[in-house]
């Protein structure tokens, strides 16, 4: 049986550009770091109220072929790869926060049926979502 999702890839430009925007300005913390042989390095981090969850940041290659991982490059670079979404408890706050700090937001926070919403990249040119959500009823997006 499967109790629950433990790992997910993200991948980013550089691992440790990545981690220190991860760890430093959203929150995350470390979860490992090791080198794997022929210059194959695992990082992963992870959120401090998540633990079971980690996020590892790879940068696009092996095991990708060249191509896919070409394609991965490309998407990275036009600002165009998904993310993830971020819970937070007062997105217009976080985004001022955030937004003191540099971080380019596609999106200011806006009201939505579920919640507020405000949309940003990280470093590698991710898109995450960033969302403080409500209760809501399917009926709401009528």
């Amino acid at each position: 049986m499967i109790t629950n999702i433990s790992l997910f890839t993200l991948y980013v430009t550089d691992q440790d550009d990545a981690k220190k925007f991860y760890c430093d300005v959203l929150g995350f913390v470390e979860g490992t770091d090791v080198q794997m042989g022929e210059g194959f390095r695992w990082v992963t981090v992870k959120h401090p109220r998540q633990p079971e969850l980690e996020v590892t940041l790879m940068v696009p290659g092996p095991p990708l072929n060249e191509e896919m991982a070409g394609a991965v490059r490309r998407a990275l670079a036009s600002g165009t790869m998904g993310g993830f979404g971020l819970t937070t408890d007062d997105c217009r706050a976080e985004y001022e926060r955030l937004t003191e700090l540099g971080i380019e937001f596609t999106q200011e926070p806006s009201e939505r049926p579920y919640g507020v919403e405000a949309v940003m990249r990280d470093n590698s040119g991710n898109w995450l979502v960033l969302v403080e959500p409500r209760p809501f009823d399917p009926a709401d997006f009528g």
